[in-house]
């Protein structure tokens, strides 16, 4: 049984922070209008009224004698001033070794100004090195919960062992926190976002965590707003108050799939930059960031590097800031003087990689490194790599050169955007899959965009990436253990984020050996029940966009029947899923499921996704996989 608290008195404490940030925080908010009304009475009346601390506290940015402090005040979270008088307002702060704080080993004043949302970032600095300390706030007579940080260990010190976890894409409207609420229980020195905090649409789901405003944002207060509506999930809060946190962005903490300066809505770049200046203002009102990362108009500088002790390096990426445009083809996606990172950021990267002595060499990254648009259907010519490391080849390939050139550098890649667990093994030419694996990367699925996944589970290679080496779709984090021997990683998933409540469990686990990269199956893989029976004996793509001639067959080639009941049969490698009702496949028989509207007969079903299918979209495979979700059978489309 998977059990992360493993001692009492672990347990215990978890248990008092818990008890304490849920005690802080609201049990509901109001709309925004109402919001309003009351700011702007506190506003004329110059005082507060209510509990300032609705969104919790947080630390972060851990460093051998420092960490950063953060709350914001805001007793009205959804108004446009978060019902916060237009004045400074002094903030107390306290940091201690106990969490009684009693042993208060620091203190002070801090201005919360509301030209940045009374928001306060407290750099406290003469800390010891890798030790646990609370730390709270106070105005007036109210008091903040009770936060949990850790400082990092001293430069060079000897590290037995560093526990963290990495989450990333919270769509607020599309699930529960309940990965969050679990995240917040586990034993770690330190948790890592990797980007997609917030989103900027203006979906509101269908379970009664539509966004505020119910727009897509645009406004300095429309972003705050959004912001603090993620930050008032508890669950959220626990975890921030739990340890301390490295944050960096994607896209959606902006706008879907933007390049630098370039707005995919088409906006005129000035406009677009105006608009990026107040998300990343409110993404730094809302982050434990230094005070020297406020941003600068429409500039944050985000990237940045800690170091474990001779253990761990962590370099945090910033693939969005600085990047060109995505493009559409490969052709385009080789042209050498494409960027995803930027040259300043390159070259910071690729010095520190050159020069760090540190056992393991850690890349918080947002977007998949490993090649993903590689067809294994020479004739199939279309390019779904735009958006991840696929597009911008050059950079990549440079990054695994320096990979490959040191052979101590054991580089591990943390990644997130894609919904999805994914591991695999870094390969030095992605063109030849038998060439030298020169690192490993885990990639994380959500915290509950997308929703609740298909639970599909694929181990080893698959069709289009022999570098894989697992593949689920659940939401949930990613648990790591590093020692000096070897990295661990737990891939921890929920059974629902549509239910306020949920369990958790270890679905798979992987190992990394120092010295020796690439991912190995720690964890014991589930049986595979009448997998030689069944077989994908045909596929075609749709054609011209018609559904119904998109179709997969799949035969029973066994000598019994086989009961389908809870069977799926996944077109386009996961992104339409067709589930069997109550069916029955007889020895010898095949069923053909059409993805598009028509009558069902004995050998013939209907997917009826009743929209268009994604063009094939990378790798162009279909899978079938067993009603547990284990990948049975998996086939590549044939050229149209």
């Amino acid at each position: 049984m998977d059990n992360s608290l493993d001692h009492p008195l672990e347990e215990s404490r978890r248990k008092f922070l818990r008890k304490a940030v849920t005690t802080a925080t609201i049990a509901g908010v109001g709309a925004s209008g109402t919001g309003i009304v009351t700011a702007r009475e506190n506003n004329e009346q110059g005082r507060i009224t209510g509990d300032p601390f609705t969104l919790g506290v947080a630390s972060g940015d851990p460093l051998p004698d420092s960490v950063v402090l953060w709350t914001r005040l805001a007793p009205e979270p959804l108004a446009e001033d978060g019902g916060m008088p237009d004045r400074q307002v002094p903030v107390q702060w306290e940091i201690a070794t106990d969490e009684d704080m009693d042993d208060t080993v620091g203190k002070g004043i801090a201005k919360a100004r509301p030209e940045y949302a009374h928001s306060v970032h407290i750099d406290v600095k003469g800390l010891d090195a890798n030790t646990e300390y609370y730390y709270q706030f106070k105005v007036d007579s109210n008091r903040s919960p009770v936060g949990r940080t850790k400082t990092a260990p001293a430069e060079g010190a000897d590290v037995d062992e560093i526990k963290f976890a990495f989450a990333s894409c919270q769509n607020y409207p599309s699930g529960y926190y309940t990965a969050h609420d679990h995240l917040a229980d586990e034993d770690l020195d330190l948790a890592i976002h990797l980007g997609d905090y917030i989103y900027e649409g203006g979906g509101q789901g269908s379970i009664d965590r539509g966004h505020e405003p119910p727009r897509e944002i645009k406004s300095l207060s429309d972003y705050r707003i959004r912001e603090a509506q993620y930050k008032t999930d508890s669950n959220l809060q626990d975890a921030h108050a739990a340890f301390p946190w490295l944050v960096t962005w994607d896209d959606h903490e902006v706008e879907n799939n933007y390049a630098d300066a370039t707005s995919q809505a088409n906006d005129p770049t000035q406009e677009f930059l105006a608009r990026r200046a107040k998300a990343y203002q409110a993404y730094f009102e809302h982050q434990p960031l230094r005070p020297s990362r406020m941003p600068d108009g429409p500039n944050l500088p985000l990237y940045r590097r800690f170091t474990f002790g001779n253990l761990a390096e962590f370099n945090v990426l910033d693939t969005r800031q600085y990047r060109d445009d995505q493009v559409d083809s490969s052709e385009e996606a080789d042209n050498r003087g494409r960027t995803i990172l930027g040259d300043e950021q390159e070259d910071w990267l690729v010095d520190g990689l050159n020069n760090s002595t540190a056992r393991w060499n850690v890349l918080a990254n947002q977007v998949p490194l490993a090649a993903t648009d590689e067809n294994p259907n020479p004739d199939v010519q279309d390019f779904g790599g735009g958006d991840k490391w696929d597009g911008y080849r050059a950079d990549r390939e440079r990054l695994l050169d320096v990979m490959a050139a040191d052979s101590d550098l054991n580089p591990v890649v943390i990644t997130g955007d894609v919904h999805r667990n994914y591991v695999y093994n870094l390969k030095a030419d992605f063109s030849d899959p038998d060439s030298e694996t020169v690192g490993t990367e885990y990639v994380g699925t959500s915290i509950s965009s997308f929703g609740d996944g298909s639970g599909i589970t694929q181990y080893g290679p698959s069709l289009g990436e022999p570098w894989q080496r697992f593949f689920n779709d659940k939401r949930g984090y990613v648990r790591c253990t590093i020692t000096p021997e070897q990295w661990r990683t737990d891939y921890r998933v929920v059974s629902t984020v549509e239910e306020p409540e949920a369990s958790v469990s270890t679905v798979a686990s992987f190992t990394t050996d120092a010295g020796d990269p690439g991912a190995n199956l720690a964890s014991e893989r589930p049986a595979q029940p009448q997998q030689s029976a069944v077989e994908i004996t045909e596929i075609r793509p749709d054609q011209n966009g018609d559904l119904n001639n998109e179709f997969a067959t799949v035969k029973n080639t066994g000598d019994t029947a086989i009961d389908f009941s809870g069977f799926i049969l996944s077109f386009e490698a996961g992104n339409q899923n067709y589930t069997f009702g109550e069916f029955t496949l007889g020895a010898g028989e095949t069923v053909t499921v059409r993805n598009g509207s028509g009558e069902d007969t004995e050998s013939t079903l209907y997917a009826d996704f009743g929209g268009p299918v994604l063009n094939n979209s990378n790798p162009d495979t279909v899978l079938v996989a067993n009603d547990d979700g284990i990948v049975l059978d998996e086939a590549s489309y044939s050229a149209v």
